[in-house]
């Protein structure tokens, strides 16, 4: 199909949204859309969009159809569209920044709803901050630090939207999305906004209760706390330096490949490390040299070589320790068997 010019010129020629440089502790800020939206038309859409412009690891084939609506007509048009589709018997994915996905070579088929403009947050009268589902978790950390806002630094340097860290329940430095959750509003499977106030038990590692709906996460309401300014920023600097020296930047990838298992006694990396997997390749995908839970794309890599490396990984864990390696990354679209796996991910 003839890939058809919808008006996107304000992409770039390279297909991004031109980068924006502010302070972020010497770490790379992500391209976001135009901050103005009156500046931006209400839609763009494309046919047979290349989705390895829209993943953190650069691979996967066309989505028939990607549609980005603009902040001021989502909601709106995301509960028309979603409503319809289900009624025509239309897939539809919900993209957020793409971190933590692999594309199948195949593509998407059905509908892309990209999220990325709708972004935005604003603070409560309880102290709160409510956050849209497209926002960038990075550029959230630092809207909150310029405010003197702190519990949510822990995500600095993170190239994830809010809306997939949620869905995710996005952990690190011993630290969860939900441990400062207090709603999330969503459009749930009738396209009804529904306001979800948070429940301990509805959470886990890496688990939320959206994994196993048909919903939209529209936004977040999250509790914060004053803090001296310099605190928030040694903070933020440490967690990006920190993604930094363990490599998260130097090539596309996904960040961890696989969850951790306190069963396990050791970090899934450190384990991966000690078979001495580093390094190995597939294609275009490598254990990364530095890290053994980090695969990344050298330059060439096809979809199918991440996930056939993470087969062979997962392989030689269970066959020489025993143990089964869950995937944290999570692959869509369409593959070998046809199947058309479309996780709800934002």
């Amino acid at each position: 199909m003839e890939k058809i010019n919808t008006g996107r010129e304000p992409l770039s020629s390279a297909g991004k949204w031109p980068e924006e440089v502010a302070d972020s502790g010497g770490e790379p800020r992500y391209s976001t859309p135009p901050k103005d939206p009156a500046a931006e038309p209400p839609l763009f859409i494309s046919y047979d969009e290349p989705m390895s412009e829209h993943s953190t690891f650069k691979v996967g084939g066309t989505a028939d159809v990607w549609v980005r609506p603009s902040k001021a007509v989502f909601p709106g048009y995301a509960a028309k569209l979603l409503k319809t589709a289900r009624e025509e018997g239309i897939p539809v994915f919900i993209l957020g920044a793409g971190a933590n996905i692999v594309v199948s070579d195949q593509g998407i088929r059905g509908i892309v709803l990209d999220t990325a403009a709708y972004s935005g947050m604003a603070k409560q009268e309880d102290g709160s901050v409510s956050v849209l589902s497209g926002t960038s978790v990075d550029e959230l950390v630092g809207s909150l630090a310029a405010q003197g806002l702190s519990g949510l630094e822990f995500l600095a340097g993170m190239p994830g939207s809010v809306g997939g860290a949620l869905w995710m329940n996005a952990r690190c430095y011993g630290k969860s999305v939900s441990d400062a959750l207090v709603e999330t509003t969503i459009l749930d499977e009738n396209s009804e906004r529904q306001t979800i106030p948070f429940r301990e038990e509805d959470f886990a590692y890496k688990k939320s209760p959206f994994q196993n709906r048909e919903a939209l996460i529209l936004s977040a309401r999250f509790a914060v706390q004053w803090c001296e300014a310099a605190d928030i920023h040694r903070e933020i600097a440490s967690c990006r330096r920190d993604r930094a020296d363990k490599g998260h930047y130097r090539f596309p990838s996904a960040g961890s490949a696989f969850k951790n298992n306190r069963d396990f006694g050791d970090p899934t990396g450190k384990i991966i490390d000690e078979l001495g997997l580093r390094g190995l390749g597939i294609g275009g995908a490598q254990v990364a040299p530095w890290h053994g839970n980090i695969i990344i794309n050298t330059g060439n890599a096809a979809a199918s070589d991440i996930k056939r490396l993470m087969d062979e990984v997962a392989r030689r864990v269970k066959e020489e320790r025993g143990l089964e390696l869950e995937s944290e990354i999570l692959f869509v679209g369409e593959w070998e068997d046809n199947e058309q796996l479309m996780s709800n991910v934002q």
